[in-house]
């Protein structure tokens, strides 16, 4: 399925209009082999543009982690070609894919993943330091100051609240300036308001700075902070919405679901 989509800016848009920052074409992932084998994706084609931001939802078992895992080359597609910019994923071996990872793609995931033991300082700097590149202490305070953080930088991740160590994450995932950013249900730990804050953070990451985000969320609000949505069931994107609200999110949802 190729899609094209008109509104403000759409998640899903021809790669001949602009060049994308993701790119799956007829991506299939199966696990196990035989009677037992699971079709978790099935003859995906897909394209998110540089600078906007999709939302992926559906039902439980819909393929939406997958999907994450396999377009940020965390996982690799059984048949099918991935590309992050002009890089095909598929050309890379384990250590190339690390490296690409490293420099052009970010994570955020519903578990915040920080070390204990680190400052929010140490935890932002950190991918600098896995990478054997030296901490930018200016680039850290810039980052920190960004996401509302700059008089947290000497405190650990146990004297923040769940938003503030949310905000660590993704200012860690920033801090390299990556060319994607991939969500997995970001704000699912976090209570609305604080969510509502995360959300205001990463809208803010395309519209002023360009940035590219696909987040998967089941929740209907955090979906109508994008600027479009792709539904998925059973391993196959179904439905695509431009422009979202949260009513029309949720009613496709439910027809989804049911």
């Amino acid at each position: 399925m190729t899609s094209s989509a008109t509104g403000r800016s759409s998640g899903l848009a021809s790669p001949v209009l602009q060049r994308p920052a993701v790119q799956l074409v007829s991506v299939s992932r199966e696990y196990g082999r035989g009677d037992n084998v699971v079709h978790a994706l099935s003859g995906i084609t897909a394209a998110f543009p540089s600078g906007t931001f999709t939302a992926v939802m559906g039902p439980s078992g819909s393929g939406k982690s997958t999907l994450l895992h396999v377009a940020a080359g965390l996982d690799r597609p059984t048949v099918g070609s991935v590309q992050i910019g002009d890089v095909d994923l598929g050309e890379l071996s384990e250590t190339g894919l690390t490296k690409l990872r490293r420099r052009r793609v970010g994570f955020v995931f519903q578990a915040y993943n920080l070390l204990p033991a680190l400052t929010v300082a140490q935890n932002i700097g950190l991918p600098a330091r896995l990478s054997g590149s030296r901490v930018d202490r200016r680039a850290v305070a810039e980052i920190a100051e960004r996401v509302g953080l700059s008089q947290r930088l000497r405190h650990r991740p146990s004297q923040l609240s769940g938003g503030q160590q949310q905000r660590v994450a993704i200012a860690r995932a920033l801090v390299m300036q990556p060319d994607v950013l991939f969500a997995d249900e970001p704000t699912g730990a976090l209570d609305s308001r604080t969510g509502a804050g995360v959300l205001d953070l990463m809208r803010s990451s395309v519209d002023r700075y360009g940035l590219t985000i696909v987040m998967v969320t089941h929740d209907p609000i955090a979906a109508s902070r994008a600027d479009s949505v792709v539904f998925l069931a059973d391993g196959r994107i179904v439905d695509h919405l431009s422009s979202p609200t949260s009513e029309v999110v949720a009613e496709r949802m439910t027809r989804l679901e049911g």
